[in-house]
């Protein structure tokens, strides 16, 4: 027999391509899902991904029986997680996955993570009976996979929480984190990644993008402490903050995918961020969310004022195909943030209006009944993705793109999976970070 030359990742691909043809049309499925594979350093996710399955039965058996103690069953549950996430993975089988909270260096250049999640985890068949459950899932592989430089614990050398002191992390890191690298996020990829191509705005500051200006105290009913020597209405940042502050928590990248199809090549920006949530202080917060969320609304609109970390300026090229993909902690008709941002994006024409305001809205059983059981009162509970109660993991499609089909993964009691959300054998409360991720996986088909 004679043995192809070509690099593994294109024969994959095509191998892929070939199984999503319907004669000449190819469904795509793109999702977003926020793991919580949020490790107190990026060296405790490497070492949990690096665990070979055979060790990871013993570690999942004896927690079971209860045989374990200390660190090696603190151990044992993040194995757990991780073998559940990476379930609902092999379950909904996306083509393309950005995933949230997936901690790296700081930079994104040590990938060794990444590739111990594809090794040990993806790559081994999981079970869609939860925890110790019999081995029923199909392996599934990501040839292409890329991590990304985040703000997160990125200390900038001002007081950004103006406690008084400078140069202290989480508080005054461009975003929050304990270190660089906490709440990054990746992406894995059955399509090549155009890395090419890809944009990253890093570095964009927060004055520069149209409309913004300095966030203000805002609440002050108690209910947020204000810091000392500050009121309500005070500005949060000094002028000469202000002047440097940069607007990403994390990062906003647009990866564009390079989708081979019977009529050539088609080409998908994945637009992926995942904003500050508008909590925890006294206005800041909230601002800071809207306007992360609002730059996709201008870039996508074309952004003459925007500019990348490589210093190309502009937005999206009009007619592009795009995607905002990530947890954007805002819904659009609950919560904290300011919906209205959130709901003008969704209304936006070059955003799909079937997906993002029609039939094609994603829902799940699910959310519905969390709604019932936790007396959830948003008032479309079918929408939520989270088990706090809101709506704010998204896979925003284009209007150029032609969708097919959607969905938020939830299994409700009745449907196969739900011990991959609810499981009393695993943690203390049995459902959320303890036994998978307190979000839940949303997904789109587009046909090419």
């Amino acid at each position: 027999m004679k043995l192809s030359k070509k690099p593994l990742a294109l024969i994959l691909g095509a191998m892929l391509l070939a199984g999503c043809n319907d004669s000449d049309t190819t469904n795509v499925k793109i999702a977003t899902y926020n793991l919580s594979f949020d490790r107190n350093t990026f060296e405790d996710l490497v070492a949990e991904m690096q665990i070979e399955p055979e060790q990871q039965d013993v570690l999942v058996a004896g927690y079971l029986n209860g045989s374990l103690s200390g660190d090696t069953k603190t151990t044992a549950q993040k194995v757990i997680q991780i073998r559940n996430v990476a379930a609902v993975i092999q379950k909904q089988r996306p083509n393309v996955l950005m995933m949230a909270e997936f901690n790296n260096d700081g930079t994104g250049e040590n990938k060794d993570a990444l590739v111990g999640f594809q090794q040990n985890y993806l790559s081994v068949a999981q079970s869609i009976d939860g925890a110790g459950g019999e081995a029923n899932l199909e392996p599934i592989q990501y040839p292409f996979f890329e991590s990304y430089a985040t703000n997160t614990g990125l200390v900038s050398g001002h007081d950004l929480d103006n406690d008084g002191s400078d140069g202290f992390q989480p508080g005054d890191s461009w975003g929050f984190g304990l270190y660089h690298g906490q709440y990054a996020f990746a992406l894995m990829s059955q399509y090549e990644i155009d890395t090419a191509n890809t944009r990253t705005f890093q570095e964009f500051k927060w004055k520069d993008l149209e409309g913004a200006s300095n966030p203000v105290i805002t609440i002050c009913d108690g209910s947020e402490t204000i810091p000392e020597g500050m009121q309500c209405g005070d500005p949060w940042y000094s002028a000469a903050e202000w002047d440097v502050v940069r607007l990403s928590s994390k990062n906003h990248v647009d990866a564009p995918i390079i989708i081979p199809t019977e009529n050539g090549e088609e080409v998908v920006h994945l637009l992926m961020s995942h904003p500050t949530p508008p909590v925890f202080d006294p206005g800041k917060n909230k601002q800071m969310n809207a306007d992360e969320v609002e730059f996709w609304h201008q870039y996508i609109q074309g952004g003459e004022s925007l500019y990348d970390d490589a210093g190309k300026t502009g937005g999206l090229t009009a007619g592009a195909n795009f995607v905002i993909m990530g947890d954007q902690n805002l819904d659009p008709v609950a919560g904290d943030g300011f919906t209205e941002v959130m709901a003008a994006l969704h209304a936006d024409p070059l955003v799909n209006q079937k997906v993002m305001n029609g039939e094609l809205y994603p829902t799940s059983y699910g959310a519905a009944e969390y709604a019932v059981d936790e007396l959830e009162d948003h008032p479309i509970p079918e929408r939520m993705t989270s088990t706090f109660g809101l709506g704010v993991d998204y896979a925003m499609p284009s209007a150029t793109l032609n969708v097919v089909d959607s969905g938020v993964y939830w299994a409700a009691s009745f449907e196969e999976g739900r011990q991959l959300f609810n499981d009393p054998r695993v943690g203390e409360e049995g459902e959320g970070k303890d036994v998978s991720s307190d979000h839940r996986m949303v997904w789109i088909t587009a046909q090419f």
